[in-house]
C-alpha cells in the first residue's frame, strides 16, 4: 500500500502536486471560513451531564433563559471627576443603560473579514447590578451571545465598547469593562504585533536552518510550502468533518493542529530529504525520479509508523470523560493522516519533479563532505555506550526531580495583568467581593412537585452566608413558574483561584447538601464550580489515558520491529524524556516563575506529543540501526554508521519541531505559553539525547540481541554499498 502510493506519486508527480494544490486552497479557505462555527468556548459544554456544575447549567438554560453562548460583561460606570455617585447620577446612569438595551450593535465588517462569516450583529442585554457601598461606581451588567474567539465576535464588542464609553463620556463619566471576552480582546489587542513578529521569526528560523543545511533555495522553501497546502487541508477535513458530525472543537485545537502539522510535516519531508541526497550521492547516475521513488518506498514505512504511532496516542483521548480532551484527540489524529498522506505523495511527487535540482546551488551531491559532528558522535557511541547511557539516565534523572512537590493550576484568566479589563476587575475588587462579577449560583427544582417559595430558601441562604469565604449572598431568584430559584453568592476569592475551587467543592456543596429543604434538587454553578469538576474529570482521564496510550503505542513498535525487547527499550526511553520534561517545566513555572502551579491540561498533552512525536525520531534511528545490522560487521560499528547517517535528520527536524512548538510560548495564555515551552524543551530532549544518544548506545550496549526474540543477522555475500562520499563522482 505504501509503496504503492508513493510510486503512484513518483510517476505522476504533476498530476499529483495539482489535485493537492486545488484541494489545499479550497480547504484552507473552508476551515478558516467556518472554524468558529464548529468551535465553542464555553468550558462547561465539555463536562458530562453527571457533574454538579453541568447539571446546574441545564436549570439555568431550561428555567432562567441563560444562554449557553452568553458572554457575560461588567460595566464600571463612575464619574470622572472621582467624586461619589448621587442619587440624579445612578438614574442617569440605568437611564442610559435602558437606552443601550434597546439599541442593536452592528458588527463592523473589513476588508480582513472572512468570507461566510457569521453576522454577530445583534441587541445586547443590559441591565442595572449594583453600587459600590463607598458609591464610587455602579455596574452594569451586559451580555453579548456568540464563540468569543471569533474575530467578528471580538469586533462586536469592540464597537460596543467604544460605544458605549462615548454614551456615557457625554454625562461625565467614566466606563470600565471586565469579563472573559473584555480580557481576550485586551490581550489580542496588546499582542496583535507580538504574534506576527512571532509568527515571522518561526517561518525565518525554520527557513535558515534548511539553507545552513542544505545549501539550496529550493530545499528550504519546498518543504514549507508543502507543508502550508496540506496543512490547510488537513485543518479545512477537520473543520468539515466536524460540523457533518456536530461535534464542537476547543478554540486551542486549530491553533494547536496548525502547530503539529508544521513541526512534523516539515520533520517527514526532512527524513525523506535527507536520504534523497544520500541516494543521489551514492548513485550518481541514476535519475531524480528513480531515487525518490526508492527513496520515499524506502522510507515511507518509517514515516507511516511514525505517523500511525501519533494517531494512536491521540485516539486515546477519545475515551477521555472531559469532552475537551475528547474533541482534541481524534481531531488532531485525523489532520495526522491527512499530513501522513501528503508525505506519501506530494512530497514524493516534489522530489521526482526536481530531483538533482532540489540541492542548486550547492555542491554536496559531488563534493566529499566532511566527517562532521554526526560521524564523530557515532563513533563515541561505539567506543564509549555504557558511559553515554549513564550520562543521559543521570540528566533525565536530574530533570525528572522536579516533579516532587508538582501542583495542577485549573486558573484561566490567561490574560496578562497589565490589561484594561484587569485593571477594571482590580478597581471592583476593591470595593466588592472578588466574585461579584462572576458569581457562584446555587440552582434549586422542586422535585415534589410543588413549588418555591422565597421564604422556603431562607434557611438555604442563611446558611449559604455564613459559610467561611462566602462575601455576600444576593436576594433569591424566583424562576417564571416558581418550579426553579437561583441564589448568587459572591465569595471573597476570585473565580479563577484555588481558593475559590477548594469554597466550591468543599463548604458550599457541603450546606447546600444539608440545608436544601425536603422535596428539592440543588446543583451548584459557575466558574468556580465548573473547573472544580474539571479537576475531577481530568484526574480520571490521566488514570485511563496514560495506559491505553502506551500500550497502543507499544503495540505499533511491536508491529513494526518485530521484536520484544526494541519497545521495551523505546518506551523506557521515551518515558524517561516525558518524567524529565515535565520535572523541568514544573520547576520553571511553579518554582522559578512562581505560577500556582503547571497548567491542568499539561500532563497530559505533554505525554502524548513527547512520547508520540519522540517516539517518531527513536523508529527513524532504530529502523536506520536494523538496516545497518543487517550489513558484516560488528554491531557497534552499525550503530556508528546509523548515527552518521540519521543524527542530521533527526537534530535538524528537532529543532524545527521545537521552533514549531516554541512559538506557542510567546502566545497568549499561561496554558499555551506552558505547553509551547513544554512541547519545544520535550522534542529537543527526545531529538538530541534520547534518539541520538541514549537510545543508539543502549543499542550499542545489546547489539543484535535488541531485535530478540528474531535476531538481526548480517547479509551474507560482498556487503552492501558503504554509501561513502568517495563514491560519488567528481562533475
Amino acid at each position: 500500500m505504501i509503496r504503492a502510493l508513493t510510486g503512484f506519486a513518483t510517476r505522476s508527480p504533476w498530476k499529483v502536486i495539482a489535485l493537492w494544490a486545488v484541494l489545499g486552497i479550497a480547504l484552507t479557505i473552508l476551515g478558516q471560513a467556518l472554524v468558529f462555527r464548529a468551535t465553542q468556548a464555553q468550558t462547561a459544554g465539555f463536562l458530562p451531564a453527571s457533574y454538579d456544575s453541568a447539571a446546574a447549567l441545564k436549570v439555568a438554560e431550561e428555567h432562567f433563559g441563560v444562554d449557553p453562548d452568553a458572554n457575560p460583561l461588567t460595566v464600571l460606570v463612575a464619574r470622572a471627576d472621582g467624586l461619589p455617585l448621587t442619587a440624579d447620577d445612578e438614574r442617569r446612569i440605568d437611564a442610559r443603560a435602558a437606552e443601550l438595551a434597546g439599541q442593536r450593535v452592528a458588527m463592523p465588517r473589513t476588508k480582513d473579514t472572512m468570507p461566510f462569516t457569521q453576522d454577530r450583529s445583534q441587541v445586547p442585554l443590559v441591565a442595572p447590578a449594583m453600587t459600590a457601598p463607598d458609591r464610587t461606581f455602579r455596574l452594569l451588567s451586559v451580555e453579548l451571545d456568540g464563540n468569543p474567539t471569533d474575530p467578528g465576535m471580538q469586533d462586536l464588542y469592540r464597537a460596543f465598547r467604544d460605544h458605549t464609553r462615548a454614551e456615557f463620556e457625554q454625562s461625565g463619566m467614566r466606563t470600565g469593562f471586565t469579563g472573559g471576552l473584555a480580557d481576550s480582546v485586551d490581550t489580542a489587542d496588546g499582542s496583535k504585533t507580538r504574534s506576527m513578529i512571532v509568527g515571522l521569526a518561526m517561518v525565518g528560523v525554520i527557513v535558515l536552518l534548511h539553507v545552513l543545511v542544505f545549501r539550496s533555495f529550493l530545499a528550504a522553501l519546498l518543504p514549507l510550502f508543502s507543508v502550508i497546502i496540506i496543512g490547510g487541508a488537513a485543518s479545512g477535513v477537520v473543520v468539515a468533518g466536524a460540523m457533518l458530525t456536530g461535534i464542537e472543537l476547543d478554540p486551542s485545537t486549530p491553533q494547536l493542529i496548525s502547530v503539529v502539522l508544521v513541526g512534523i510535516g516539515i520533520d517527514y519531508f526532512l527524513f525523506l530529504l535527507f536520504r534523497f541526497r544520500e541516494q543521489l550521492r551514492t548513485y550518481p547516475g541514476q535519475s531524480g525520479r528513480s531515487a525518490a521513488a526508492e527513496v520515499a518506498g524506502r522510507v515511507g514505512t518509517a514515516i507511516t509508523s511514525a505517523a500511525l504511532t501519533i494517531v494512536a496516542a491521540f485516539s486515546t483521548l477519545g475515551v477521555a470523560a472531559f469532552g475537551q480532551f475528547r474533541v482534541l484527540g481524534p481531531a488532531i489524529a485525523l489532520s495526522v493522516l491527512v499530513m501522513l498522506l501528503g508525505s506519501l505523495t506530494l512530497m514524493p511527487a516534489i522530489l521526482a519533479v526536481t530531483g538533482r535540482k532540489m540541492f542548486w546551488p550547492s555542491r554536496g551531491l559531488v563534493r566529499k563532505p566532511r566527517a562532521g559532528s554526526a560521524a564523530r558522535m557515532g563513533d563515541r557511541i561505539a567506543r564509549r555506550p555504557l558511559t553515554l547511557v549513564l550520562a543521559s539516565v543521570a540528566l533525565l534523572g536530574a530533570l525528572s526531580a522536579g516533579l516532587l512537590g508538582m501542583r495542577t493550576d485549573y486558573g484561566q484568566s490567561g490574560g496578562g495583568t497589565g490589561t484594561a479589563a484587569a485593571a477594571t476587575a482590580a478597581e471592583i475588587s476593591r470595593a466588592l467581593p472578588a466574585g461579584v462579577s462572576d458569581p457562584t449560583s446555587v440552582f434549586v427544582t422542586a422535585s415534589d412537585g410543588g413549588t418555591l417559595t422565597a421564604g422556603r430558601l431562607d434557611g438555604l441562604s442563611r446558611a449559604l452566608g455564613a459559610v467561611p469565604g462566602v462575601g455576600q449572598v444576593a436576594p433569591t431568584v424566583l424562576s417564571g413558574d416558581h418550579r426553579a430559584a437561583r441564589i448568587d453568592l459572591f465569595p471573597t476569592a476570585g473565580p479563577h483561584t484555588q481558593a475559590a475551587r477548594d469554597l466550591v467543592s468543599g463548604p458550599i456543596r457541603a450546606a447546600v447538601a444539608a440545608h436544601r429543604p425536603d422535596g428539592t434538587r440543588a446543583h451548584v454553578g459557575g466558574t468556580a464550580a465548573i473547573f472544580a469538576d474539571v479537576a475531577v474529570a481530568v484526574e480520571k482521564d490521566l488514570k485511563v489515558v496514560f495506559p491505553v496510550a502506551a500500550a497502543l503505542i507499544a503495540l505499533i513498535l511491536l508491529l513494526l520491529l518485530r521484536s520484544l525487547l526494541a519497545p521495551l527499550v523505546l518506551m523506557a526511553a521515551v518515558g524517561l524524556g516525558f518524567a524529565a520534561t515535565l520535572g523541568a517545566s514544573t520547576l520553571l513555572f511553579q518554582h522559578v516563575l512562581d505560577r500556582p502551579g503547571v497548567d491542568f491540561s499539561l500532563p497530559l498533552v505533554l505525554f502524548l506529543f513527547v512520547v508520540a512525536l519522540g517516539t517518531d525520531y527513536n523508529i527513524l534511528i532504530t529502523d536506520r540501526i536494523r538496516e545497518e545490522m543487517e550489513r558484516p560487521g560488528p554491531a557497534r560499528g552499525a550503530v556508528a554508521r546509523a548515527v552518521r547517517h540519521t543524527a542530521p535528520a533527526i537534530a535538524t527536524a528537532g529543532l524545527v519541531l521545537a521552533v514549531s512548538f516554541g512559538s506557542l510560548a510567546a502566545g497568549d495564555g499561561s496554558a499555551t505559553r506552558q505547553i509551547g515551552f513544554a512541547t519545544g524543551l520535550g522534542i529537543l530532549l527526545s531529538a538530541f539525547v534520547l534518539s541520538i544518544v541514549l537510545v543508539p548506545a543502549l543499542a550499542a550496549l545489546l547489539g543484535r540481541s535488541l531485535w530478540w526474540p528474531l535476531r538481526t543477522r548480517p547479509a551474507a555475500g560482498p556487503s552492501l554499498p558503504e554509501r561513502e562520499p568517495e563514491r560519488v563522482a567528481a562533475g
